[in-house]
């Protein structure tokens, strides 16, 4: 990922503040983590902008191997961990969805 696609301090604070009271959208398994898994997060991500993602206890990876897979094949940028839930963020590229991102953009 692009420096410059990095969120600041300010950015962070006020999108682990908008996902406080949201509830995890997705989870890891056992199936682990997977290309379609993937595109279906990003496919989520292109609507909500900001969601959460929890990995179960039968999950075969770690929070960090989560982390690290997510970020390093897509743009998708992980705000916050905490304990076995990541809150993520993607700016909508569709204008219409763009209702977070407007706002982090101007921060």
């Amino acid at each position: 990922m692009e420096d410059d696609n990095l969120l600041r301090g300010k950015q962070k604070r006020y999108l682990r503040a908008h996902a406080h009271n949201m509830r995890p959208l997705f989870s890891v398994g056992k199936n682990g983590l997977t290309e379609a898994w993937l595109d279906q997060l990003t496919g989520a991500l292109e609507n909500r902008e900001l969601i959460k993602i929890n990995l179960q206890q039968s999950a075969d990876v770690t929070v960090d191997e989560t982390k690290a897979f997510i970020e390093d094949n897509t743009s998708i940028q992980v705000v916050q961990t905490i304990g076995r839930v990541l809150v993520l963020y993607r700016p909508a590229t569709d204008e219409e969805n763009q209702r977070i991102s407007s706002i982090v953009e101007e921060m």
